[in-house]
């Protein structure tokens, strides 16, 4: 068997039988990736059959020399999934991965925004221009639905259901799930939707996207990460931030305010609960005043 044809089978395995996202695939390719360059380089021409334990334990530790240990520890999961699925389809009958320890790393926690934090952030953006019209709108939609950044950028027109006060959320392995919007975010997009995205050159296959670049195409991840950033630096925030620390403030602010974690787990559209108890870890002072002052031995 030849490594590209069994990353071929692996890649459509984790769309169609796992049902993972686009970015997700990619990102347990790219691990399989390393380890085929790691061979070229060698100019070792072994199998991912015949691959033995030894010789992935000396790509891992060249590989950890510019890794650090999150990173190692991510890399060494992906490639165990892969050679799990070899097993899965008989092509080979163990693992090599299964003596090899990942390095012991802590439980990274998501960093967060105040409401003032965010509400600055949002006065920074230049409403004098048509892309700051537009950037309001999307951080406001981040922060007041929790969306994960893939699902701002596939947000559709016709997943607006503003006279019922919900959006239709398309999340990971296309997954659908109704969100609530608030009142002042359905102004900020229609706002949007009325006095600027008229004006764009909307390309073919982009009319039912909600926010469009200035070509009139679905904006990037990478430029939401960048609008962002610079909004921060803006600021003088001095906290690292991404599209991705808009939700997890969401359900921070939530829970602060008394949310059930499971309300939070179906906003959020996570599948397993223990996903969304990350945001207990949070808010430790939470969780000692609600101890206060419902338990009875208080």
């Amino acid at each position: 068997m030849k490594w590209e044809n069994a990353l071929k089978d692996y890649s459509l395995f984790l769309k169609i039988e796992r049902g993972l996202s686009t970015n997700s695939v990619n990102s347990y390719v790219l691990d399989v990736r390393k380890l085929i360059l790691f061979l070229e380089l060698k100019a070792l021409n072994i199998s991912p059959i015949s691959i033995p334990t030894d010789l992935i334990q000396q790509f891992i530790y060249e590989s950890a020399k510019s890794l650090n240990a999150r990173s190692q520890a991510r890399l060494i999961s992906g490639l165990r999934s892969f050679f799990d699925y070899l097993i899965f389809e008989d092509y080979r009958p163990d693992n090599p991965l299964e003596l090899i320890e990942s390095p012991k790393i802590g439980r990274k926690l998501p960093d967060t925004l105040t409401e003032d934090d965010i509400d600055c952030l949002i006065e920074a953006i230049d409403l004098s221009t048509n892309e700051g019209e537009r950037n309001r709108a999307m951080l406001e939609t981040l922060y007041s639905c929790g969306l994960r950044v893939s699902e701002l950028t596939h947000l559709k027109i016709s997943d607006l259901y503003f006279d019922e006060g919900f959006i239709n959320v398309t999340g990971k392995g296309d997954k659908q799930r109704f969100v609530p919007i608030v009142p002042s975010t359905i102004k900020y997009i229609t706002i949007y939707m009325e006095q600027v995205r008229p004006h764009l050159n909307i390309q073919p296959g982009h009319e039912d996207t909600v926010f469009l670049n200035r070509r009139g195409k679905q904006l990037t991840r990478a430029m939401i990460f960048t609008i962002i950033k610079q909004l921060a630096v803006k600021i003088d925030l001095g906290k690292k931030i991404s599209p991705h620390t808009f939700r997890h403030s969401f359900a921070t602010h939530l829970l602060q305010n008394n949310a059930d974690l499971r309300s939070i787990q179906l906003l959020l559209g996570h599948e397993s609960i223990t996903t969304t108890e990350i945001y207990v870890h949070l808010d430790k002072k939470h969780l000692t005043e609600v101890v206060e002052k419902y338990h009875p031995r208080k």
